[in-house]
């Protein structure tokens, strides 16, 4: 086995988990050329990929190498340090693609190293970034990133005139819209959506320990007592009122919002709507990726996805970059980041 096969192996793992808001990572333990060992990060507060692969390995872990997506950890949060794990196992070699880019974590290379450990950097790093995507990016920005997500038709609708909107898709794009809840570790909408479909914004489609925060914006307390993110405790709720957050002509201050998010220890927020949450996403320039789950139908009227103050010419439109489109159900999935 190459050292290329086994870092791909690591990444192919990587994506299994849903540790949000600790990263993606994969591991695996390689000696005399094939596989001992092999893990990746359920959760956060589950041992971390490196320990899951050690453990995995056992006895023969020693003298072997590791293969990881991002540089083992140094410091003690919920798990021991990764590297005095690594130390103790005997491991010879380790590969990693990504170096941790926090200050409590990273270093963990230079513990390797002086401690007698041949240590590589930057295997694979171009394949392993899109599942560090998100821990990577939050962390260059200080602040916790943003996806737009919506269930809409051909013609871009979200509902029709009068506010029907269930179910504009399939089993299998709620499937996927619980994946996005477990993989960002937040969820957001606003008052509009919350008062008029009472949602629980939990995961329940997919195989995730821990449920996102749930946050509503909610400026003038509108949204009733009773509603089930106020009132189910089935996950943690940030009810958003005026005075939490800073205000912008007469608006949340959504990059003081993210900012907030990410001293909590959040690394990103599903923004879920309704439309005019998603526009002045785009407006406040916050919005990192857009993921739409179009239906096969068409409304011909009713609420957009993205409404709200909009842009005066077509140059100011906002673009998206890296676009792709692939077939889902029966429907298909449009993704993109948003061009800053």
């Amino acid at each position: 086995m190459t050292p290329e096969a086994a870092m791909r192996r690591a990444i192919e793992l990587s994506w299994r988990g849903f540790p949000a808001p600790n990263p993606r990572v994969g591991a695996v333990v390689v000696r005399e050329g094939r596989i001992v060992g092999e893990g990746y990060h359920v959760a956060a507060g589950h041992p971390h990929a490196e320990a899951v692969a050690l453990d995995d390995a056992g006895e023969a872990a020693k003298g072997a190498d590791l293969f990881v997506t991002l540089e083992p950890c140094r410091h003690h949060g919920r798990t021991p340090p990764c590297v005095d794990r690594i130390l103790k196992a005997g491991i010879r070699r380790v590969y990693f693609a990504w170096p941790d880019p926090t200050e409590s974590a990273g270093g963990g290379a230079i513990v390797l190293r002086e401690a007698g450990v041949e240590v590589h950097e930057g295997l694979l790093a171009e394949e392993a970034k899109e599942p560090l995507w998100q821990f990577l990016t939050s962390h260059a920005l200080g602040r916790a990133v943003v996806v737009l997500k919506a269930a809409i038709t051909l013609d871009g609708r979200i509902a029709t005139r009068t506010g029907d909107s269930r179910w504009i898709t399939s089993d299998e794009f709620r499937v996927r819209a619980h994946q996005l809840r477990a993989e960002l570790g937040a969820v957001l909408i606003g008052a509009g959506t919350a008062v008029a479909d009472n949602p629980m914004l939990t995961v329940r489609e997919a195989e995730a320990v821990n449920q996102p925060l749930r946050i509503v914006l909610d400026p003038d307390g509108s949204v009733p007592p009773t509603h089930y993110l106020l009132a189910d405790g089935r996950a943690e709720t940030w009810h958003v009122r005026r005075g939490e957050v800073p205000m912008v002509e007469g608006e949340f201050d959504l990059p003081a919002l993210l900012r907030e998010l990410y001293q909590r220890g959040y690394t990103g927020v599903l923004v879920e709507g309704g439309g005019r949450t998603h526009e002045t996403f785009l407006r406040q320039g916050v919005a990192d990726r857009v993921e739409l789950h179009v239906a096969p139908l068409i409304f011909g009227g009713g609420i957009g996805w993205a409404e709200g103050k909009g842009v005066e010419s077509v140059k100011d439109a906002w673009r998206l970059k890296s676009l792709s489109v692939e077939p889902f159900a029966e429907g298909f999935l449009v993704r993109g980041e948003v061009v800053r």
